[in-house]
């Protein structure tokens, strides 16, 4: 894997040229007082060293003639080490994770000015540390007041993001391998919600079965907080108290996935709770199924990003015509987002080391990013008729038979040379299969 990590720090650097580019850990979080989260690392500082300790920094140097990979780490400490954990230390630094110099975290005011006076400019992304963005412009500034004298130093900053995360954008076949374990993981784990939810069961157990499958089979744990959503609650898109208990003739929308190896899934279903749909849910399930459906044959590559949502908007909004939840001419309801009090999220988003990855969607108004092979992204039109909507000007009040139905269905979908894999289509979805 120290190859694969290599392999991408090299490619930063011959994007960078001259410039050297500070990536900063992630902090510390707090759950409450003095207990701390389990710590995920910053998604941009693993993707280049794979180092997954806080209170690091690491520096990329393509000009320095003998280092151009640098780690500032924290130093070996016994009697911190019992209390939170091994470090790798200065020395194994080297030695596990590439670098060609490392030293204490303790000195990186003293150490870094040799790294950044002959570079053009610093690539650093402005983050939530105040603290820290502003030592790095403290060094920036110091070396424009003498960069008169020197006629070398940075004379810009520039953000880390447009450059890196074009790269990770498009998956390696290491990394595509992480994700569909992860997207594996999430197969089983839904197919046995789907078979445990019955009437009378919370949200909660349901939620606890999954949870136990990502840890049993090697996942870190939830991807993000999972929604087990029934009844009304799937109107709420983002659902998590799983507090309440099941009734048959509700529907179920599960929304989980797993980080495996700090990559992630992301998987919606919606199936009755007692094994039945009623008229009014079946319809709006199966439009929401050839919604997707439509979309997903719209992710190949060549086709532009934006494309996957507009079919799938333009499937719904036939589909609430056809019923009578909307009236009206589908173009122009489009072009005026009628459909939104029903449909009011976008149909997918790009997926990988942070479960809404990084990667442009489009460039200005008329220029969309173009699909091309190793990128993944999700799928996931939905429909929900949440109770108290005001009828959009010039359309129906809405029957009541529709009221508080939520449907959502998510697949993981990478796009390959030829076409596209949907990585989550072992969890069923067909009317057939659920019902």
């Amino acid at each position: 894997m120290n190859i694969e990590y290599q392999q991408r720090r090299s490619q930063l650097m011959a994007k960078i040229g001259n410039g050297t580019a500070i990536f900063r850990t992630a902090p510390m979080a707090v759950m409450h007082n003095d207990v701390e989260y389990n710590y995920r690392q910053d998604s941009d500082f693993f993707y280049l060293t794979g180092l997954n300790e806080a209170q690091a920094v690491a520096v990329l140097a393509p000009n320095h003639p003998e280092h151009q990979f640098i780690l500032f780490v924290q130093p070996k400490d016994r009697e911190q080490e019992v209390w939170s954990g091994y470090r790798c230390g200065v020395e194994a630094a080297k030695a596990l994770y590439g670098a060609d110099e490392a030293y204490p975290i303790s000195e990186l005011n003293e150490k870094l000015p040799q790294y950044l006076e002959k570079a053009d400019r610093i690539y650093y992304h402005l983050g939530r540390d105040r603290n820290f963005n502003e030592r790095i412009l403290s060094h920036w500034q110091k070396l424009m007041r003498t960069y008169p004298k020197r006629g070398t130093g940075p004379i810009a900053i520039e953000d880390t993001g447009p450059i890196l995360h074009s790269l990770r954008l498009v998956k390696s076949n290491t990394e595509l391998e992480l994700m569909r374990k992860a997207a594996d993981i999430a197969v089983e784990a839904h197919n046995k919600a789907m078979e445990f939810t019955q009437p009378g069961r919370y949200e909660h157990e349901v939620q606890a079965e999954i949870e136990y499958i990502f840890r049993k089979r090697g996942a870190i744990g939830p991807a993000y907080p999972s929604i087990v959503a029934s009844g009304r609650n799937a109107c709420v898109l983002h659902y998590i108290e799983n507090n309440c208990q099941m009734q048959d003739g509700e529907l179920l929308l599960i929304d989980a996935g797993c980080a495996y190896g700090y990559y992630n899934s992301d998987v919606t279903r919606t199936f009755p709770v007692g094994g039945k749909f009623t008229p009014e849910q079946k319809i709006l399930y199966e439009i929401v199924l050839e919604a997707q459906k439509k979309a997903i044959a719209q992710v190949q590559p060549g086709n532009p990003y934006n494309l996957a949502h507009d079919v799938a908007v333009r499937t719904l909004t036939e589909g609430l015509v056809e019923i009578g939840l909307l009236v009206g001419e589908v173009d122009k309801l489009i072009e005026e987002e009628k459909y939104k009090p029903f449909y009011m999220h976008r149909t997918g988003h790009w997926l990988g080391l942070d479960v809404h990855d990084v990667g442009v969607y489009q460039y200005g108004d008329d220029k969309p990013q173009i699909l091309q092979a190793g990128q993944v992204l999700t799928v996931e039109p939905g429909l929900y008729i949440v109770p108290d909507t005001k009828p959009v000007e010039g359309q129906p009040e809405i029957d009541p038979r529709w009221v508080g139905i939520g449907i959502r269905i998510e697949d993981d979908v990478l796009v390959t040379a030829t076409g596209n894999d949907v990585l989550t289509a072992g969890v069923p979805k067909e009317v057939r299969e659920i019902s």
